[in-house]
């Protein structure tokens, strides 16, 4: 498989769980915007059958590197980011949680979950999906403890989010005047740590939509939760002309709360 035929994969499975975000590139389309993706996001668990290293093992085949590590303490999560020999390409980040810091019951349940039966990983991440079944009462139990663990046991391994390169697009001053936009098309923004994250001197501005909602199903009971949101992120000069291309753990820990949203019952 290409790599841009996996991107376009990737991008229909991701839409399919966020129309919102499909919505807001048509608006940016019909402004004369032409839409260039700065990265891709996916979550996981540190299980050897989904950790990190699955999915570096699997971009590295098509020339993606590891440039950044993070660790979220408050998340209890760590993080990678990669970046391609082609400087075109998205960056790709990618998240995992500490399972060893949560509780035994929700180790227990993750563990259950990831190794019920065997699978190929790279035909995994295709998919976009999970190979396991988890019932409604087990998903609000992860809930209670990680809002992130509840996520990838509902979703699996599919994208969570992709993001906007707020420098490509010319018919905006800055991403203030970008979340203006969005909110004036009724798009709810996430306002945690503030509705900008970062400033021009951690070379890195994010915003986020908050997440859509789908309905999901659990063991035969279909019931609606939280599913992917839309980031924009605008980039700052580390020196002349080389735009900053990593990422600051501060505004990531906010943007991960895109998904914090209440479903109304």
């Amino acid at each position: 498989m290409k790599l841009n035929d996996y991107f376009q994969i990737a991008w229909d499975q991701y839409i399919e769980t966020t129309p919102s975000a499909k919505k807001i590139n048509d608006l940016l389309s019909q402004r004369g915007e032409s839409v260039v993706n700065d990265h891709i996001a996916f979550r996981t668990f540190d299980n050897h059958a989904l950790c990190m290293d699955r999915f570096i093992e699997f971009f590295k085949q098509y020339d993606y590197e590891v440039c950044g590590d993070y660790v979220f303490e408050e998340k209890k999560l760590d993080a990678v980011h990669l970046e391609n020999k082609d400087k075109a390409c998205p960056k790709i980040f990618i998240s995992q949680l500490q399972n060893n810091n949560f509780s035994k019951k929700l180790q227990r349940l993750i563990k259950e979950c990831v190794e019920s039966e065997d699978f190929d990983f790279n035909e995994l991440l295709i998919s976009g999906s999970k190979n396991w079944h988890i019932s409604y009462d087990q998903y609000q139990m992860a809930l209670e403890e990680s809002e992130y663990a509840a996520w990838v046991l509902a979703h699996g391994i599919r994208p969570n989010h992709f993001t906007v390169l707020v420098n490509e697009l010319s018919s905006f001053s800055g991403l203030g005047e970008l979340n203006s936009f969005l909110k004036e098309n009724d798009f709810e923004m996430n306002t945690s740590g503030g509705e900008i994250k970062g400033n021009p001197a951690v070379y890195l501005e994010q915003s986020s939509t908050m997440a859509d909602s789908i309905h999901v199903d659990f063991d035969g009971e279909t019931h609606q939760v939280v599913s992917c949101y839309y980031e924009f992120a605008k980039r700052y000069p580390i020196k002349e002309d080389i735009l900053f291309q990593g990422f600051v753990t501060s505004s990531a820990d906010r943007i991960f709360e895109s998904t914090n949203k209440v479903i109304d019952k």
